[in-house]
């Protein structure tokens, strides 16, 4: 094979369809628009959602709830968690994610106080619940927020 041998698979290349260029194309005059209309016209159609002058769906469900946009959301690791880690390691965000117990950030980690903590670690998070900072101060670790 040469580089001057190499064609396309047969059929995966279609013609360029060329509209409006006369009647012999098949697709001249009109252009496949029909005749007037709105959607004969440039930038002509309906709106998403538009039912022809329904009410539209949308608008005839009826409406609940609140969402705050203003909302944190806290990935969140329990203290007993955090016992699978050497005494004397500090325990950060990135590290957690790189072990597996933390699959998304959100908007900052918290840390909670489910559970017994056995081991000396500086832990590092954005919140603690005050049960998961006196269990890590108990044990003789420290809780940095970050």
């Amino acid at each position: 094979m040469k580089l001057h041998e190499l064609q396309f698979e047969a059929g995966s290349r279609s013609e360029h369809y060329r509209k409006g260029r006369g009647i012999g194309s098949g697709n001249g005059k009109t252009a496949g628009k029909g005749h007037k209309g709105q959607n004969a016209r440039s930038g002509g159609g309906v709106a998403l959602g538009f039912e022809g002058g329904q009410m539209p769906l949308w608008r005839r469900l009826p409406k609940r709830g609140f969402k705050n946009v203003n909302r944190v959301e806290y990935a969140v690791v329990n203290v007993n968690d955090l016992n699978r880690f050497e005494n004397g390691t500090v325990v950060s965000p990135a590290l957690l994610k790189e072990v597996g117990l933390l699959t998304k950030e959100y908007d900052g980690l918290k840390v909670l106080g489910a559970g017994k903590l056995e081991k000396k670690l500086t832990v590092q998070a954005n919140k603690f619940s005050a049960s998961a900072k006196e269990a890590i101060e108990s044990v003789g670790g420290v809780a940095e927020v970050i």
